[in-house]
C-alpha cells in the first residue's frame, strides 16, 4: 500500500494477466462506440486480467510500471524478485501483503471486496467460472507469452501461437455453447470473462482466423463495450508508448 492507502499494481502495459487485474469497476456500464483493433495487433499479450478486476470493483490503485523488454527486462531486477520471485507480473501489494498469479489476486479481491460479484453464488456455475478461466490461463496463454515465444525463435513465433491458440479455443468454444448467456457462464460477467478478452486480443495480434469461434466472438464483442473493459486496456495505461494509444 502507499502513503495514501491505495493498493499498489506493478503490470506491463502489454501483458494479459495484468489486463484480466485491472478490469473489476461497474461489469454494466457502457460507453460510445470504441475500436481497439489497431492496439491489439500492435501488442505482444494483450494488458489483462488485473486491471479488469480493478475496474469492475472500484479499486483506486496506483500502477508501478515493470517493463518486460527494457534493461534486460525489468522484472529480473533484484527489487522486483524480492516482490515476486517469479520474477513475473503481475504484483499487487494490498491490505498489508503482496499477491502475485492474476487468478489468486482475483480471488482474494472477491472474498475481501464481493461487489460486484465476479464469481456467481451456485456452485455448479462457479465451477464452471474457475474452468473457463483455467483452461484460458493455464491450457492457451502459457503457452504464447513473452518467455516461450523468445525460446522459440522469432521466425517460428506466429506459427507456434497460432498453434497453441487454436486446439485451446476449439476446446473452449464447445464448453461455452453449454455455460453461455450473454457472457461465459450466464448473463453476469465472472472472472471467466475476465479471462477471455486479452486471450481474443492474444489471437487477433497471432492472426488467428476467428470465424470457427462465433460463440468466442459473440462475447468478446459484448465484453468490450462495457467501459471496465475499455479503461483498463493497453491501449490506455500509464505506460503505453505513445504510438499505441488509443
Amino acid at each position: 500500500m502507499t502513503e495514501s492507502g491505495k493498493p499498489i499494481l506493478y503490470s506491463y502495459f502489454r501483458s494479459s494477466c495484468s489486463w484480466r487485474v485491472r478490469i473489476a469497476e461497474d461489469p454494466e456500464r457502457k460507453s460510445g462506440p470504441w475500436s481497439h483493433s489497431r492496439c491489439c495487433q500492435t501488442t505482444e499479450e494483450a494488458y489483462a486480467l488485473l486491471g479488469i478486476a480493478l475496474a469492475l470493483k472500484s479499486i483506486d490503485f496506483e500502477t508501478v510500471p515493470i517493463n518486460l523488454i527494457k534493461d534486460g527486462g525489468q522484472q529480473f531486477s533484484e527489487e522486483f524478485q524480492a516482490l515476486n520471485p517469479m520474477k513475473q507480473v503481475p504484483a499487487l501489494k494490498i491490505d498489508g501483503i503482496t499477491i502475485a498469479q492474476s487468478l489468486a489476486i482475483i480471488e482474494y479481491l472477491e472474498e475481501t471486496r464481493p461487489t460486484p460479484r465476479l464469481l456467481p453464488q451456485d456452485p455448479k456455475k462457479r465451477a464452471q467460472v474457475r474452468m473457463i478461466s483455467d483452461i484460458i490461463t493455464s491450457g492457451i496463454q502459457p503457452l504464447q507469452n513473452l518467455s516461450v515465444l523468445k525460446q522459440v525463435g522469432q521466425e517460428n513465433q506466429l506459427t507456434w501461437a497460432q498453434k497453441a491458440i487454436r486446439p485451446g479455443f476449439n476446446a473452449l468454444e464447445q464448453v461455452l455453447w453449454s455455460t453461455a448467456g450473454k457472457y461465459c457462464v450466464g448473463d453476469e460477467v465472472s472472472m471467466a470473462d475476465l479471462c477471455l478478452v486479452p486471450q481474443v486480443a492474444n489471437a487477433e495480434r497471432f492472426k488467428v482466423d476467428l470465424t470457427p469461434y462465433p460463440t468466442i466472438s459473440r462475447i468478446n464483442k459484448t465484453l468490450m463495450a462495457l467501459e471496465a473493459f475499455q479503461v483498463s486496456h493497453p491501449c490506455r495505461q500509464p505506460d503505453t508508448p505513445p504510438e499505441l494509444r488509443a
